[in-house]
């Protein structure tokens, strides 16, 4: 038994969809979730960019918070620095791109998948990757859908105009006949109301949020790292931009109240921060 934390980070606040799903399905887990806000958003960012964010991120969560487990919470840092967090930390490292994919090919009847995510990790060709490491007959469609994280943030969910922008953005995917929708982001699911109504009834919706937290209890039972006590866990929030507009839009988004939120300033990226001399991901050829 291991009575240290899991840590979670993300860009910003999609990785809350992570945390309500670790809270729900593990609630004697203790968590310290870190939303690097202050260099938000990731997408547009070089993936050199996020590979060295993410790698600076993850070993202060194992160095200065003792974390047992590291969840990249961010489809952009999963496809940017996932082998390389797995190559370096001591820890078990879990992504968000497999444990989705995995589940919406299972789900699917007519072997015809979409994807929707952000631009950055569409043209990252993740997904695209680890379908065909799957080495299964399924049909993957992409769409990258630029604005929905926007609309998350500005509260629009429900709003006229997110329903006019996912129309738009997903009208591929209708025509393509998928007849299962992986929600590629972590804010997705908030607009999950909104595009299960484009996409129809027939259109089996997968969170990447949730799948991502069966498949850390998996790991914690695997490896017995579970935490000893059954009392409710503990949680910790930290963000590198501004405090109050994390704990606003964090407490509206996880549905909870987050309390205190911790600050982290990053100084300009050190030499150890990025990717160590002559390593390279298979992943990325």
């Amino acid at each position: 038994m291991d009575d240290r934390p899991i840590g979670v980070f993300d860009s910003g606040f999609g990785g809350l969809t992570v945390v309500r799903a670790l809270i729900d399905l593990l609630p004697a887990e203790e968590l310290v979730y870190l939303g690097d806000t202050g260099r938000y958003p990731y997408g547009p960012r070089p993936l050199e960019e996020v590979r060295a964010f993410s790698r600076q991120i993850a070993r202060r969560l194992a160095e200065v918070h003792d974390v047992k487990m590291v969840v990249v919470a961010c489809n952009n840092a999963s496809a940017a620095a996932l082998d390389l967090l797995r190559f370096e930390l001591d820890v078990p490292v879990l992504g968000v791109i497999d444990p989705g994919l995995r589940a919406a090919v299972r789900v699917t009847a007519n072997s015809r998948v979409g994807v929707i995510a952000t631009e950055g990790t569409i043209a990252s060709g993740a997904y695209q990757r680890a379908v065909l490491a799957l080495r299964v007959p399924v049909e993957l469609c992409c769409a990258a859908c630029p604005g929905l994280v926007e609309l998350v943030e500005q509260g629009e969910t429900d709003s006229e105009a997110a329903r006019d922008l996912v129309e738009r953005l997903l009208a591929p995917l209708r025509e393509a006949g998928v007849d299962t929708l992986l929600l590629g982001c972590t804010h997705y699911p908030f607009l999950a109301r909104t595009i299960g109504a484009v996409m129809g009834r027939e259109v089996v919706l997968v969170s990447s949020a949730e799948e991502t937290a069966f498949e850390v209890r998996s790991i914690l039972d695997e490896t017995g790292l579970g935490r000893r006590s059954r009392a409710k866990g503990s949680h910790r929030f930290i963000s590198s931009g501004d405090i109050a507009w994390f704990e606003d839009m964090g407490t509206r988004l996880l549905g909870l109240e987050l309390g205190q939120v911790e600050q982290v300033s990053w100084g300009s990226l050190a030499a150890g921060d990025a990717a160590p001399s002559g390593w390279e991901s298979n992943a990325w050829g």
